[in-house]
C-alpha cells in the first residue's frame, strides 16, 4: 500500500486518452510532473487544496455491513442515501451525517445482483447494478426511481424502472456511476487492476431495450488505481472519483459533457483514503467544496472532506 507522497505522484503522472473506434490501442499521454502541477493549480477544485477531515458519525444500524455507494439528496437536508454490496436485497438506506438511520426503503422492481454505486439527478436516484468481479455477465442493470421522502415514513419506493446495457466490448467490471445533471447520461469508470480504466456513456438511456454503452475514453491511473466510486456535484461543475488510496477531482467547463471533462488531466487531492478501510463510497456537497465516504464494515464511520 503506498502512502500520500507517492499516491499523488502516481496521479500527477496520471494520462487520459481519448476513443475512437479502436479498444485495442490506446496510447499512453505523458507530461511532466511540474507541467502538470502547474496546469492543476491553475483551475483547481476546492477539494484540491489543503483539505480537513472529520468524522461526523458511525452507522450502527446491523444493515449497513458493505456499504458501497453514497450520495447526498439534493432536495432533503442532512439526508445521504447509501445501500449495501452483493448479497443484500433490494433496499436503500437514509442516513444522517451523524450516521442515525432515518429510513430503510425496498425498492420493487429491482434486484441486487452487485449493487455498487449510487448516483441523483434533481430528486431521481439512479442505483448501479454493475459489478462483475469475474466479468461475466452479458449486461448490467441501472436502477431509476424517485427520491422517496424520508419524513412521509414510506418503507418502500416507486417501482423502478430497469436501464439494461451491454459493453461494446464484452463484459467488464465496474464500481462508479456518474450521472450528467444536465443532460442525463449515464458514465460508467471501469474498475482494473491495471489502471487502464476505460469510459463508457449511454448518451439517452431509457427502460426497455438493452442499449450499447459507448466507449469515451480510458484513464490511465496506475497500477492498483482501483476505481471505487464517483460522484457529481449538484451544480454540475465538479466531478470526483476515488480509489481505495486516492481522491482525483476534474472542475467542469461549460457546455462540457461528464465524458468530455473525464478526458482532461485532474487535479489529486491531499487526501489519503488508506486508513479508513476498504472504501468503496463517495458523495459531493452540492456546491463540490466537500466530500463524504464511508467504508464498508461494522459501525463505519462517515468522514467529511473540506477545505481548511
Amino acid at each position: 500500500m503506498r502512502g500520500r507522497a507517492s499516491a499523488l505522484a502516481a496521479a500527477l503522472a496520471l494520462g487520459v486518452v481519448a476513443c475512437g473506434g479502436s479498444d485495442s490501442q490506446t496510447p499512453q499521454v505523458t507530461t511532466t510532473a511540474t507541467t502538470t502541477a502547474t496546469a492543476a493549480a491553475a483551475a483547481a477544485p476546492a477539494l484540491c487544496g489543503p483539505l480537513r477531515r472529520r468524522v461526523t458519525g458511525r452507522i450502527t444500524t446491523a444493515s449497513a455491513s458493505e456499504l458501497s455507494g453514497l450520495v447526498r439528496s439534493r432536495s432533503q437536508p442532512g439526508v445521504l442515501w447509501t445501500h449495501n454490496d452483493s448479497g443484500d436485497r433490494a433496499r436503500l438506506l437514509a442516513v444522517g451525517d451523524d450516521g442515525r438511520l432515518r429510513g430503510e426503503f425496498t425498492v420493487p422492481g429491482a434486484v441486487n445482483v452487485d449493487w455498487e454505486d449510487i448516483a441523483i439527478r434533481g430528486r431521481t436516484l439512479y442505483i448501479a447494478d454493475i459489478g462483475d468481479n469475474v466479468a461475466a455477465r452479458t449486461s448490467v442493470t441501472v436502477y431509476r426511481v424517485a427520491e422517496p421522502r424520508v419524513a412521509d415514513g414510506a418503507r418502500s419506493t416507486a417501482p423502478a424502472t430497469p436501464i439494461e446495457l451491454r459493453y461494446p466490448r464484452g463484459p467488464r467490471d465496474a464500481e462508479a456511476l456518474l450521472v450528467d445533471p444536465v443532460s442525463g447520461s449515464l458514465v460508467i469508470v471501469e474498475k482494473r487492476f491495471d489502471g487502464r480504466s476505460g469510459v463508457y456513456v449511454a448518451d439517452r438511456p431509457t427502460g426497455g431495450a438493452v442499449s450499447t454503452l459507448r466507449m469515451s475514453g480510458r484513464l490511465s491511473l496506475g497500477l492498483a488505481e482501483l476505481v471505487t466510486a464517483a460522484d457529481v456535484s449538484a451544480d454540475g461543475r465538479t466531478l470526483a472519483l476515488r480509489t481505495y488510496t486516492t481522491l482525483l477531482v476534474w472542475s467542469r467547463r461549460r457546455g462540457e459533457s461528464v465524458a468530455a471533462a473525464l478526458r482532461r488531466r485532474p487535479c489529486a487531492s491531499d487526501v489519503d483514503f488508506e486508513g479508513e478501510g476498504q472504501g468503496e463510497a463517495l458523495a459531493l456537497s452540492g456546491s463540490g467544496r466537500s466530500a463524504y465516504t464511508v467504508p464498508e464494515g461494522t459501525r463505519p464511520a462517515i468522514r467529511a472532506y473540506m477545505p481548511r
